[in-house]
């Protein structure tokens, strides 16, 4: 089965959500962009190498736990993606928050026993000490005493201490409050990445709404090429069958029986093959060669024919029956209108790769007042072009000196030869 000659089946719908690779790839951007920045910013402190180091191994574990939790928002915000926009906002707002103070929570975690190591260092840097309290101690000058206040929550006397507290012990509030600063730097950061994945998910139902619409362009196309072949067959069976019967009629049933037999390889020529699909021109040719034998039946010394086809264009696409009406038109407004022979020539030829195609007679050339059935097969062959090549073509017809000519020009394509 030539399968290059077949209709080409409908494209599935592509799905309407991202591929998980792209996504994928969109977070370990952002999350290998933060990294990124987050690194220099500490190298530039001109912190300790050792210290330095330990971080940045911390850093990438959280920012490995970063993309994983965004992969779980990711998930959630696949819920909508179906959605209106604002659902998707807010879907975005509300899915962030919780993904962000996960993350703050990690970060908290990974940084929190190094946090007191580099704590400790700056104490002994500079003089200072902890408390078993964790309150940052200055211890004053011997005989040097200040007041202080008493008690675990400071709301008892003051009290005469040789110690001044630099900064108290954190309170488990205090905590969280590290941990929500943390969590609304990395929320806008979310929030950022989900504006990204909307607009490449949009790009992506945008690409499935214009592929859909051409497979309806398509198939509108293929609707109106359809129609249009059909268009000829019926006007060719009903002038066939007006010659069978006048041949019948006059009892010449040998030419009868010759054209009942030349018109079976007719129609079983022209229905082989799928009516909006291309044949090669050398078929097109065979098909009106047979045609022409069916109407020499009736004119035997009246009609010559011509046929000529390079053999570098017989692999040439064209529209299936495209000369059909062409054909018709002469014997009918040339052959059958005057007494005398008439040559139908059948001619291809390229130039400037453009396929040529012409049917031309010497006949009487214009039929007198343009009979309808005239006017009407040219609009099907123009009308077919049009819808095949869209404007890319070249329409012709008209009295030229000795008879009646009509020429096409088509975009010279080939079938692939194997």
């Amino acid at each position: 089965m030539d399968l290059s000659r077949s209709p080409q089946a409908p494209a599935k719908d592509a799905p309407l959500t991202l591929p998980f690779r792209t996504v994928l790839v969109s977070m370990l951007i952002l999350w290998a962009t933060y990294f990124l920045l987050i690194t220099v910013r500490s190298y530039l402190l001109e912190l300790d190498p050792d210290i330095f180091n330990e971080m940045a191994y911390r850093r990438l574990l959280v920012t490995i736990a970063a993309v994983g939790l965004t992969i779980i928002l990711w998930a959630l915000l696949r819920l909508v993606d179906k959605r209106a926009l604002w659902v998707k906002i807010g879907a975005a707002i509300i899915f962030a928050i919780p993904v962000a103070i996960a993350i703050g929570q990690v970060n908290q975690y990974a940084f929190a026993d190094i946090s007191e190591e580099m704590e400790q260092r700056f104490a002994e840097e500079r003089g200072f000490r902890f408390d078993d309290e964790g309150n940052l101690l200055y211890d004053l000058p011997e005989g040097v005493q200040v007041k202080a206040p008493s008690g675990p929550d400071g709301s008892g006397p003051p009290k005469l201490s040789e110690s001044l507290i630099i900064a108290p012990a954190e309170m488990r509030e205090e905590s969280w409050k590290a941990v929500l600063e943390i969590a609304l730097g990395r929320y806008f950061l979310l929030l950022a990445w989900a504006s990204t994945y909307f607009a490449l998910l949009a790009g992506v139902q945008a690409r499935v709404a214009e592929r859909r619409e051409q497979q309806f362009r398509s198939a509108a196309k293929a609707a109106e090429l359809r129609s249009l072949r059909y268009q000829v067959n019926p006007h060719f069976l009903f002038n066939t069958l007006n010659s069978l019967s006048a041949l019948v009629m006059t009892g010449k049933t040998e030419r009868a029986e010759r054209m009942i037999q030349t018109i079976s390889r007719f129609y079983r020529h022209s229905l082989a093959d799928e009516p909006t699909s291309d044949v090669e021109l050398q078929d097109e040719f065979d098909l009106q060669k047979l045609y022409l034998d069916i109407e020499a039946v009736r004119f035997p010394e009246r009609l010559t024919c011509k046929f000529t086809l390079p053999e570098d264009l017989e692999d040439a696409r064209v529209p299936g029956m495209i000369l059909q009406p062409l054909v018709e038109n002469s014997v009918k407004y040339a052959v059958s209108a005057v007494s005398r022979s008439v040559t139908i020539s059948v001619e291809a030829r390229e130039e400037f790769d453009r396929l040529v195609i012409s049917v031309s007679d010497d006949g009487p050339g214009v039929p007198d007042n343009m009979p309808h059935g005239f006017g009407i097969g040219l609009a099907n062959v123009r009308d077919r072009l049009e819808a095949r090549f869209g404007s890319d073509i070249g329409f012709t017809s008209g009295s030229i000196p000795g008879g009646y000519k009509t020429e096409m020009r088509i975009p010279l394509t080939r079938y692939s030869r194997k």
